[in-house]
């Protein structure tokens, strides 16, 4: 399937790799199928997840344990219902990353991680309840691992 995107031009997509979250992305509910661009390179620490229903939609990603140490997902069974995941191994947990102008304000939202159930590629992002991880963790900020 081919994909006019906004910053990739037009890129080419396995519909079997096509993530659906039922519910959207917070603030962009609409865009329900996304796909993720860049995750097969080795040793990238972010990557895109590229919306599918709108091309023009992509958020920079990463992974939020390679980024803090400490982390760890507090999510309800009932969220983790909605993306039917069974085996917790079998999770891609990914955290969206905001890129300023001023790269060395660059942050990750520890707080809202996106949830992939990788047996049926279903997603989400979760609000996690608990204040332990902020929404703006600076990556680049002395003292963060």
């Amino acid at each position: 399937m081919q994909l006019n995107t906004k910053h990739f031009g037009v890129i080419e997509i396995d519909e079997k790799e096509i993530l659906y979250f039922p519910a959207g992305i917070p603030g962009f509910e609409n865009v329900k199928k996304f796909t993720l661009l860049g995750r097969q390179e080795n040793d990238v620490p972010f990557f895109w997840l590229q919306g599918v229903d709108d091309p023009d939609l992509a958020f920079v990603v990463t992974d939020p344990f390679a980024i803090n140490d400490n982390y760890y997902v507090d999510a309800d069974d009932d969220e983790i219902k909605i993306i039917e995941a069974k085996d917790p191994e079998r999770i891609l947990t990914l955290a969206i990353v905001t890129v300023p102008n001023d790269i060395t304000k660059m942050s990750v939202n520890l707080k809202a991680p996106i949830l992939i159930n990788m047996d049926n590629n279903k997603g989400m992002q979760v609000i996690m309840k608990n204040e332990t991880f902020p929404v703006k963790y600076y990556i680049m900020e002395k003292g963060n691992p």
